[in-house]
């Protein structure tokens, strides 16, 4: 029972062995045999170890010696492996000397079957072993390696676009040879077209095959195979089957070299002038943990971040490339306002003046007025808008705009229960802009009632509504006829007074009696509720667009004017904790929203000695 002494803390972390129906702490008959599990009691054992490189680590039975150091930071070189694919050792770099203890020398250490290499990444980890990655037959295997594969490897780095992300490179400074021995004339492979997102520089490939791997046992789609053998072994598509699936540019990231390219991101931007900002899917209900990649004011590419509870490693083709909006050239920017029925362009605060006159002269006779919030907004600018409305008129309707879907949710692999899911809802925080919407609702006559946009429309067309504030920021048009029917063409003595916050223009901005230009998800930070419940922060990559704002700035502008106090903060975090310390049915926008990170690591180009 030595291991159970650990359980309070002082010891190491412990692995706990239970016999059947056991529990902790149940005393061990006196007459069972040592080391044999008993029925109704449980042990509590000392996590084994095994060191590596002079580091002694923990580990979990089962895991790999590559696992074990990737967990804890120890730099073994590795190609083909990938915490998401099968593994398949094929590209040796990752050879290490391994020392086990010899249970019939006395457990003495000796080196596993006479000193011969061993694939990390497919060995075991086991207790007391000693593994050696620095060992001079490690480092000479290392060595070998790189030069095999920088054989017919094309000297291209400057025009490629894998450089400064490439492990080639790294690995070819931190465990190649310093000179080329290689005099032949190198191969040349062909440059391929896979599909619509993907090219293939063959020359440059390492046959990995970890984009094969992908295709096969993630996507269960198969477009990709290996040719040919040795020098001429090639990755192709089958014949008539181009790399067309949902998560096609997954195969770009998992590409350790410059062989397989995104068609989007070619010859667009040096990586190492790309600035990184960890944000939340602005497109599906899925919440998939992205980071936009930035410079000046532009996004460049969108990549996953690994988050194993939401998307793991991966990112679906329609969140990769649908960021395009944001950049689209009639994005709209600035204010307007109808003067005698004619647009004139216009500052925020008249704008912001405008809407609140407007509002309260319909609430003034008589009319209901509402406010209709795109699940596109994040669960902050939700709560500001509405208090922007009920500052104007307490009794006016909270209501929710449409929810786009497309189809069934869909996962991979197809019919794992924890694959990554592509959402069949099309926007990302239907449910928190909801829970919003309730917890404001429930104080006033409304008592948690929540309009839909259907409803919305019917109390349009009946008369019962008269005024409407309304924000879009979908990335499509999403106005329908039955819409704007409702709210009739402008100047008509029944038509309804409708003031619009967007991004791209549409039949609603130029019907529009104010129209303020909204911002994009990547010009604001906040928080996602994703289908699964699940609250997610993420933050501002780039600055707004010139002449437009983001939506919790017009609130606040709107509360102030409306109110006639100071106008209240914008900041997310700080909304976050109004909405938490206001209303007890938001107090998980606090607490269980975790700030988001992405993980940085700075490394110097020379060893720093002591002197």
């Amino acid at each position: 029972m030595e291991g159970a002494e650990g359980a309070e803390g002082a010891g190491p972390p412990l692995l706990r062995a239970c016999g059947s129906g056991g529990r902790v702490g149940t005393p061990i008959p006196s007459d069972a045999a040592a080391g044999a599990p008993v029925a109704g009691f449980c042990l509590e054992l000392p996590m084994p170890t095994i060191t590596i490189d002079g580091r002694v680590c923990e580990f979990k039975p089962g895991q790999m010696i590559l696992q074990v150091a990737n967990d804890n930071g120890i730099a073994v070189p590795q190609y083909c492996y990938h915490d998401g694919l099968s593994i398949v050792a094929s590209c040796r770099i990752c050879l290490a000397e391994v020392w086990s203890p010899n249970p019939r020398n006395n457990n003495k250490l000796e080196p596993m079957m006479g000193g011969k290499l061993f694939p990390t990444c497919q060995t075991a980890a086991a207790d007391g072993m000693v593994v050696y990655s620095d060992s001079p037959k490690a480092v000479a295997n290392q060595r070998a390696v790189m030069e095999y594969l920088l054989i017919n490897h094309p000297l291209d780095c400057p025009v490629c676009d894998q450089a400064g992300e490439c492990f080639l490179q790294d690995y070819s400074y931190e465990y190649g040879r310093g000179k080329s021995r290689f005099e032949e004339s190198k191969l040349k492979q062909p440059k391929k077209d896979l599909g619509p997102h993907i090219f293939l520089y063959s020359d440059r490939c390492i046959m990995c095959t970890r984009c094969v791997r992908f295709t096969r046992e993630v996507t269960g789609t198969s477009e990709l195979l290996v040719t040919g053998r040795g020098n001429r072994e090639e990755i192709d598509v089958f014949p008539g089957q181009p790399l067309d699936n949902e998560l096609s540019g997954n195969v770009a990231d998992l590409c350790p070299v410059g062989a397989l390219l995104d068609k989007d991101f070619l010859f667009a931007q040096r990586v190492w002038f790309l600035k990184e900002t960890p944000s939340i899917d602005g497109i599906t209900a899925s919440g998939d943990n992205i980071s936009i990649h930035h410079n000046e004011g532009r996004v460049y590419r969108i990549k996953p971040r690994t988050n194993m509870g939401v998307n793991k490693w991966w990112l679906s083709d329609e969140v990769r490339y649908g960021w395009k909006f944001i950049h689209r050239e009639d994005r709209l920017a600035g204010c307007v306002r109808k003067q005698f029925g004619v647009p004139v362009a216009t500052d925020l605060a008249r704008a912001v003046g405008d809407i609140v006159a407007g509002l309260k002269k319909v609430a003034a006779a008589g009319k209901k007025i509402a406010v209709m919030i795109s699940p596109m907004l994040p669960s902050e600018e939700a709560y500001l808008l509405a208090r922007a409305v009920q500052a104007i008129d307490g009794k006016a309707f909270l209501a929710m705009g449409p929810i786009p879907v497309s189809g069934q949710d869909k996962t991979f692999p197809p019919g794992k229960a924890d694959g990554f899911v592509i959402s069949a809802e099309k926007c990302p925080n239907s449910r928190g802009v909801k829970a919003v919407l309730t917890a404001l609702s429930k104080p006033t006559a409304h008592n948690g009632y929540v309009a839909s946009f259907e409803q919305v429309v019917t109390q349009l067309r009946s008369g019962e509504i008269g005024g409407v504030l309304v924000t879009g920021n979908y990335p499509s048009n999403w106005i329908t006829p039955e819409f704007m029917a409702a709210i009739g063409p402008a100047g008509n003595r029944d038509s309804k007074f409708v003031a619009v916050i967007d991004t791209l223009p549409s039949t609603l901005t130029e019907r529009a009696d104010v129209l303020i230009g909204g911002a994009t998800f990547a010009e604001k930070a906040g928080t996602f509720t994703n289908h699964k419940g699940l609250i997610q922060c993420f933050e501002q990559a780039i600055a707004v667009r010139d002449g437009a704002f983001a939506e919790g700035h017009i609130a606040a502008e709107l509360i102030a004017e409306a109110t006639g106090a100071a106008a209240p903060t914008s900041n997310a975090a700080m909304v976050r904790q109004e909405m938490a310390a206001r209303h007890s049915d938001l107090q998980a926008f606090a607490t269980a929203a975790k700030p988001a990170t992405v993980e940085t690591r700075q490394e110097a180009d020379m060893e720093v000695v002591e002197l």
